[in-house]
């Protein structure tokens, strides 16, 4: 599957439930402080994807069942011409929701290895909520968040 791009203003008529997802949330899984040309690249977090909430109720053409709350939020700083690619890895198939700082929300299912989620994002300075998703409710399984500027890792 090709990652959905979800435009903020999109999202305004579709009224309160799309709005309702609590970016301010505190994350889950805590928050990480990267700039271009950090190291180590890959920026590696241990997580338990899954949540009780269904993103494709929530945001056009997502999939997967997350958290009200981020699992990770990411605060980025700096300017870079590289990609920031946000992944997750795990033995389950899981899904991708991020909130960028430019009020755009990222969908992704299979676009990494095998049924793995990516997204290749132009980085912008600011704050993205990640969510690791996964395919029944209330399930969770241990994934990877990988953050990276790499090409492939």
């Amino acid at each position: 599957m090709k990652p959905i791009i979800i435009a903020f203003a999109a999202l305004a008529g579709l009224a309160a439930p799309a709005l309702a997802q609590d970016y301010n949330g505190s994350p889950n899984f805590g928050e990480v402080h990267l700039q271009a040309g950090f190291t180590p690249d890959p920026h590696l977090t241990s997580l338990r994807a899954g949540g009780s909430i269904d993103a494709a109720t929530r945001f056009n053409q997502c999939q997967g069942y997350i958290t009200n709350a981020p699992d990770v939020r990411l605060h980025w700083s700096g300017s870079s011409s590289l990609s920031l690619k946000i992944s997750a890895q795990a033995s389950a198939d899981v899904t991708l929701v991020v909130n960028g700082p430019n009020g755009q929300w990222y969908c992704d299912d299979d676009s990494g290895e095998g049924t793995n989620p990516s997204l290749t994002l132009k980085p912008e300075a600011g704050r993205y909520e990640i969510w690791v998703g996964t395919y029944s409710s209330g399930e969770t399984q241990r994934a990877i968040l990988s953050i990276s500027e790499l090409e492939s890792f």
